[in-house]
């Protein structure tokens, strides 16, 4: 199996569009008082009323996709998501989890993390992963990730499948894609 990290100018502008959009929606986030506001994303990917954020983070890293076979659709081929790799930085750039799957995971550095189930998503533009709103399971282990109901992927760069073209030639191939999202992470009120 061939494995190639994707390179383009998008690609390597990914770090300095992250620092650019971040501080573009500071208006956004959390101030002192810790109050994130929803107001500018679509209501489905919205976290129902009764929930406060309990920590917010800022996944960088990579999705791997492989090209194989169209499920039900034979001779065709696609680039099928594989999982995800990704660190997460609190607001002031500090390592404090990690992000990972199959299964989706989030890890907090204290050793306690959870899956979830996805309940929405949103489009959130043509070159970047949509949003999307998760319910949490219950937490494993102790600590950061006890109690989390809802995780929230917002202010999203980069993370869609490769442009490069998935054939019957390259089955089996994989590609990395950079990527970066805000994880926001809710309790119950």
């Amino acid at each position: 199996m061939q494995r190639r990290t994707t390179s383009s100018l998008r690609h390597a502008a990914l770090p300095l569009a992250g620092a650019a959009l971040l501080s573009a929606c500071a208006g956004s986030m959390p101030s002192a008082a810790g109050t994130y506001s929803q107001a500018m994303l679509p209501a489905p990917v919205q976290v129902p009323a009764g929930h406060k954020v309990a920590m917010e983070t800022v996944g960088v890293g990579e999705i791997t996709y492989e090209c194989r076979d169209k499920a039900s659709m034979p001779g065709q081929t696609e680039w099928v998501f594989v999982g995800p790799k990704a660190v997460l930085n609190d607001r002031g750039g500090k390592a404090v989890g990690k992000y990972y799957g199959p299964p989706a995971t989030w890890e907090a550095s204290d050793g306690s993390r959870l899956t979830g189930t996805q309940v929405a998503v949103a489009p959130s533009g043509p070159t970047s992963l949509p949003y999307q709103l998760v319910k949490a399971n219950p937490a494993m282990g102790s600590g950061a990730m006890t109690g989390v109901t809802y995780i929230q992927r917002v202010a999203l760069q980069g993370g869609i499948a490769p442009a490069a073209a998935c054939t019957a030639l390259n089955k089996g191939t994989q590609e990395i894609v950079r990527y970066q999202a805000d994880y926001i992470f809710w309790k119950a009120t």
